[in-house]
Protein backbone atom coordinates (compact mmCIF):
# COMPACT_ATOMS: atom_id res chain seq x y z
CA UNK A 1 0.00 0.00 0.00
CA UNK A 2 1.40 3.50 -1.08
CA UNK A 3 2.05 6.31 1.32
CA UNK A 4 -0.99 8.48 -0.35
CA UNK A 5 -3.48 5.36 -0.27
CA UNK A 6 -2.87 5.00 3.36
CA UNK A 7 -3.17 8.65 4.02
CA UNK A 8 -6.22 8.32 2.07
CA UNK A 9 -7.51 5.28 4.06
CA UNK A 10 -6.33 7.37 7.35
CA UNK A 11 -8.28 10.34 6.57
CA UNK A 12 -11.30 8.04 5.44
CA UNK A 13 -11.41 6.73 9.08
CA UNK A 14 -10.42 10.10 11.17
CA UNK A 15 -13.70 11.39 9.25
CA UNK A 16 -15.68 8.20 10.28
CA UNK A 17 -14.81 8.51 13.62
CA UNK A 18 -15.91 12.27 13.87
CA UNK A 19 -19.23 11.36 12.64
CA UNK A 20 -19.62 8.45 15.17
CA UNK A 21 -18.52 11.17 18.20
CA UNK A 22 -21.51 13.12 16.64
CA UNK A 23 -23.94 10.62 16.57
CA UNK A 24 -23.19 9.57 19.50
CA UNK A 25 -23.20 13.50 21.47
CA UNK A 26 -26.17 14.03 19.65
CA UNK A 27 -27.90 10.89 21.30
CA UNK A 28 -30.06 11.67 24.33
CA UNK A 29 -28.81 8.64 26.11
CA UNK A 30 -24.95 9.21 25.03
CA UNK A 31 -22.04 7.04 26.82
CA UNK A 32 -19.40 9.41 27.91
CA UNK A 33 -16.88 6.45 28.31
CA UNK A 34 -17.73 5.51 24.55
CA UNK A 35 -17.45 9.10 23.47
CA UNK A 36 -14.10 9.68 24.80
CA UNK A 37 -12.72 6.63 23.76
CA UNK A 38 -13.84 7.55 19.97
CA UNK A 39 -11.59 10.98 20.65
CA UNK A 40 -8.73 8.95 21.75
CA UNK A 41 -9.29 6.78 18.54
CA UNK A 42 -9.60 9.90 16.51
CA UNK A 43 -6.39 11.77 17.79
CA UNK A 44 -4.17 8.68 17.27
CA UNK A 45 -5.47 8.58 13.70
CA UNK A 46 -4.68 12.27 13.39
CA UNK A 47 -1.20 11.99 15.37
CA UNK A 48 -0.53 8.91 12.41
CA UNK A 49 -1.54 11.19 9.77
CA UNK A 50 0.47 13.91 10.39
CA UNK A 51 3.02 11.19 10.98
CA UNK A 52 3.06 9.86 7.60
CA UNK A 53 2.60 13.82 6.20
CA UNK A 54 5.85 14.85 7.55
CA UNK A 55 8.15 11.61 6.47
CA UNK A 56 6.35 12.09 3.10
CA UNK A 57 7.72 15.31 2.65
CA UNK A 58 11.37 15.47 4.52
CA UNK A 59 14.52 14.56 1.70
CA UNK A 60 15.46 11.46 1.50
CA UNK A 61 19.25 10.59 1.97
Amino acid sequence: MSIDSHLSELVRRHQAIEEAILAEVNHPASDDIKVHELKRKKLQLKDEIERLKKAETAPSH
